[in-house]
């Protein structure tokens, strides 16, 4: 293909960067010349699900994509949290309260519509032109401002402590992990978001989305 969007399901433990990088590989393989290729919307290591990758001219598009809602089903694990708001970070004990149902319930409710929201440090967000995460892991502070998102809806899925299962359908700007860690902040016993996956933007769905093998991609 010359120009247009590719669907792929994302395995975890891979970086956005680096999937774009060997499906960039294949094609360029495939066309016998180098084939521009971009992603719209980067995914954390950790998680898994649906990117849209842009090819050719269709690159030039890549922010329009990049503004679109967003579904994903999500694991907080309630009781800690991380430095990273993930499963990579370093992990503190916070506290062993089992929150009843109810409770979560009630929470949740609280974050459903518009909401402000600070983005994680751990993200790839520009400060000063400088990836903020980067910052971090060189041990700088990273202060980034709260921004204005939308949480259309907020479904529990499942819960059994410490494990809260969600699925949630946001505005473009939102991130899960800082969802979760509020999410435990208002519960009082801390949380992480131990599992993250996409299923949906806007109209196009994981289920549509082509895994790396059918490149000759291992994961």
């Amino acid at each position: 293909m010359d120009d247009g969007i590719i669907l792929i399901d994302k395995p975890a433990g891979m970086t956005s960067f680096g999937v774009v990088a060997r499906v960039r590989r294949v094609l360029s393989e495939k066309a016998g010349k180098k084939v521009k290729v971009g992603h719209t919307g980067t995914l954390d290591p950790f998680a898994t699900g649906l990117m849209i990758l842009v090819i050719g001219k269709e690159c030039r598009n890549a922010e329009t994509y990049s503004k679109l809602d967003k579904v994903y089903e999500a694991t907080f694990t309630l009781g800690q949290t991380s430095t990273t708001g993930d499963p990579e970070g370093d992990l503190t004990e916070i506290s062993s309260r089992e929150p009843t149902r109810d409770e979560i319930e009630k929470t949740l409710d609280g974050f459903r519509g518009e909401i402000m929201q600070r983005p994680p440090i751990f993200s790839a967000i520009k400060i000063a032109g400088k990836r903020a995460y980067k910052l971090a892991r060189d041990g700088q502070e990273v202060e980034i401002p709260e921004r204005n998102v939308t949480i259309h809806s907020l479904e529990l899925l499942d819960y059994t402590y410490p494990e809260l299962r969600i699925r949630t359908h946001v505005s473009s700007g939102t991130y899960i992990r800082s969802l979760g860690v509020d999410i435990g902040g208002a519960l009082g016993t801390g949380a992480y978001c131990s599992t993250l996956q996409r299923e949906s933007i806007q109209k196009w769905s994981l289920t549509e989305a082509k895994k790396l093998s059918e490149f000759g991609i291992k994961d």
